[in-house]
């Protein structure tokens, strides 16, 4: 293995979907327990499919070929389930069982797999469902490499299935991410886990483990950070309760 609101960023019909994704796949799944006692998170099964089988039924649909994918918790586990489940994809794995980096600290840990493109990002613990066209190459025809660094996939928090959140992001009109949520006040968009990057966010990072907020917040403040709205479902599977709500909704689809 080697997110009823439209918004137009002037999408490029001939937008490319980049070669590579980076999977997010080392946290603890803390929220999930006891069913991330003896396995990873994104080994958890939702609708008969392990969360991470999800996402790269996205994937590749989408086209892309090739996933980074990061692992710390009962990493053997899930290293084993992608070399018996993943042959049509190349694998790289970027190793965090010494120490586990958040999202910020992943992505600095696995840089030099992802290449000089821009890249997918993806959180291996949420499940969404495309509306008309597929979510990821939505992004890709609406990244603009010229005045984006980020450009994430936001659902409506009225539409976050399973979300206990207030929200993450304010945006205008033409889709420029304005700001983060405010301490004890609500946002009207979530994230969804899904978004593209150019390698230039990856910069003067500190040591050790940090959150992608530090890379978002640099973006935002030079206005380079972008959004578009997921025009499907999306399902925030963070808890047990979450699962059963997920299935619950997918059964009636």
């Amino acid at each position: 293995m080697t997110t009823a609101h439209t918004l137009s960023l002037r999408p490029d019909p001939g937008g490319v979907v980049p070669e590579t994704a980076m999977v997010m796949a080392a946290g603890l799944g803390k929220r999930m327990r006891p069913l991330t006692a003896t396995r990873p998170k994104p080994l958890v099964e939702v609708a008969g499919k392990p969360l991470i089988d999800h996402v790269f039924d996205r994937l590749r649909t989408a086209g892309i070929r090739r996933a980074v994918v990061n692992v710390h918790y009962l990493a053997d586990a899930l290293e084993a389930h992608l070399r018996n489940r993943v042959h049509d994809m190349d694998l790289v794995i970027s190793d965090e069982r010494k120490q586990l980096m958040e999202t910020g600290g992943g992505l600095v840990q696995a840089r030099d797999l992802l290449g000089d493109k821009p890249f997918l990002c993806v959180n291996s613990d949420n499940l969404w469902v495309d509306g008309p066209t597929d979510a990821i190459r939505i992004l890709a025809r609406q990244w603009d490499d010229a005045r984006m660094d980020a450009l994430l996939l936001l659902v409506p928090l009225a539409r976050a299935a399973s979300h206990r959140g207030q929200g993450d992001f304010h945006i205008d009109a033409r889709g420029k991410v304005i700001g983060r949520r405010k301490p004890g006040r609500l946002a009207p968009f979530v994230f969804t886990g899904v978004q593209m990057l150019s390698p230039r966010v990856i910069a003067d990072w500190p040591e050790g483990a940090f959150s992608t907020n530090l890379f978002w917040d640099r973006a935002i403040e030079s206005g380079r950070a972008w959004a578009t709205v997921h025009e499907g479902l999306w399902f925030d599977v963070g808890t047990p309760r979450a699962i059963r709500e997920t299935e619950a909704a997918l059964s009636e689809m």
